[in-house]
């Protein structure tokens, strides 16, 4: 049989009877031959509670020891996981990142992989054990714990996967499958039976929390196989039927595919737009504006530049929401004075919505279409950026709901396609909070 590994989300581990669940199916998979690593997240809330306690100390904590709080509760649900599999007679360990070891870059609350050491996993499934490693972390060549960031277990588990040349890595969460769009609000989303790479990483770029961004970097660059479906389906339900259930992430298109220009709507509420006036026209400017806000580990995502009027423009960007007022500072700081800027403003009340398809590279008007249905709906485009595969907008995020609905009907993506699969009775909402 094979080498599986299973990544559990939050929710997945979100209590007792549920962590009963988890070790239930696992049992299943282990049983039918498969060595089976499983990479959880911490139980649902667990890891914003231990932040809070030590924002509540202190309204900036020092990431090295925010990240030594922040790993504890991944280590607590990988023991009780290794525990209730013992419960079930099946032989388990549970090891956290620094002892594999899963080995990172010293940029504590967003550390980077660089290496894992498979030798002691491979040994353990060597003789017959289920190995559960902590999801999220790692270890610094000093020594010190390091976190991934939100969403770092996907990150983790893909990661692990190849690193043990494993068939395939089951993303196990509180969804069954990739979305047209978010069923809380388009009901009649349809969930994707399969989705390419590079779709799915426009997705997760573009704000489906369905998988963690660098996850599915991993993935495509190691070339793992990588399966979302659901948790809280029956753990006892057969094999082969779960085995071929949720959406498969594949790195082949086929003739399917062709069918669905647009594949999906994605949407990000979670942005925030900063202006600079009256900046010098002149070879470097966007460096001198962006270099600093890239030295202070901030990520930028769309990026317009105004034509020059008298020598001057306006440079415009988006960054995380909670990245706003850190990227202000450094703006004004580091670069107002320094390049002659006459104002920096921001706004956070925007939103990014997309249209996914990889059919747009032999399909025209896809964009026609998209900008003629957002001006249909009295909705003003500020800032417009595409790719190959992907065109986005940023709105006021007043309208964002309503655009969303309106691009999934233009798109006809509430029709079922080859593609589709029907609406569950009672839908999994594919864009929560990821684990």
């Amino acid at each position: 049989m094979a080498l599986i590994v299973h990544k559990y989300g939050g929710t997945s581990m979100g209590s007792a009877e549920r962590i009963k669940n988890v070790a239930a199916r696992v049992a299943k998979w282990h049983r039918a031959g498969h060595q089976i690593v499983v990479v959880p997240s911490a139980m649902a809330g667990e890891t914003n509670r231990l932040i809070g306690l030590a924002r509540a100390i202190c309204e900036r904590p020092d990431e090295r020891e925010l990240d030594a709080i922040a790993a504890t509760g991944e280590q607590v649900s990988s023991g009780l996981l290794a525990i209730a599999l013992r419960h079930l007679g099946v032989d388990a360990r549970s090891y956290a990142g620094w002892q594999v070891p899963i080995t990172t870059d010293s940029a504590y609350t967003k550390a980077r992989i660089q290496n894992i050491d498979g030798k002691r996993v491979l040994n353990e499934l060597g003789r017959g054990a289920v190995v559960i490693i902590t999801g999220f972390q790692g270890v610094d060549d000093a020594g010190n714990i390091t976190t991934l960031g939100r969403g770092g277990s996907d990150t983790s588990a893909v990661a692990i996967a190849a690193a043990l040349g494993a068939k395939e890595c089951l993303i196990y969460t509180d969804v069954d499958g990739v979305y047209t769009t978010d069923p809380r609000i388009v009901p009649e989303a349809k969930r994707l039976h399969v989705v390419s790479f590079e779709e799915m990483l426009e997705m997760a770029s573009l704000g489906s929390k369905v998988l963690q961004l660098r996850s599915v970097e991993f993935a495509g660059k190691y070339r793992v196989p990588t399966r979302v479906l659901s948790s809280l389906t029956d753990p006892f339900m057969p094999l082969d039927i779960e085995m071929k259930s949720g959406t498969l992430i594949t790195f082949e298109e086929d003739e399917k595919m062709e069918q669905a220009v647009v594949s999906g709507i994605a949407f990000n509420r979670d942005e925030a737009k900063i202006t600079v006036l009256g900046v010098p026209d002149k070879p470097g400017i966007a460096f001198q504006i962006l270099g600093p806000v890239a030295g202070a580990n901030i990520d930028v995502d769309m990026i317009i530049q105004n034509q020059s009027v008298n020598g001057t423009t306006d440079f415009s960007f988006t960054v995380h929401r909670n990245e706003f007022a850190k990227t202000i500072e450094v703006l004004e700081h580091e670069v107002k004075k320094r390049i002659g800027a006459r104002e920096i403003f921001g706004d956070t009340k925007v939103a990014k919505v997309s249209a996914v398809g990889i059919g747009m590279r032999s399909h025209v008007g896809i964009a026609a279409l998209m900008f003629r249905t957002l001006a249909e709906e009295g909705i003003n485009i500020q800032m417009i950026s595409t790719s190959e595969i992907k065109i986005s907008v940023i709105i006021d995020d007043k309208y964002m709901e309503l655009a969303v609905r309106a691009l999934h009907r233009a798109f006809d993506l509430d029709a079922t396609n080859g593609r589709n699969g029907p609406h569950p009775e009672n839908p999994a909402v594919a864009h929560a909070p990821p684990n």
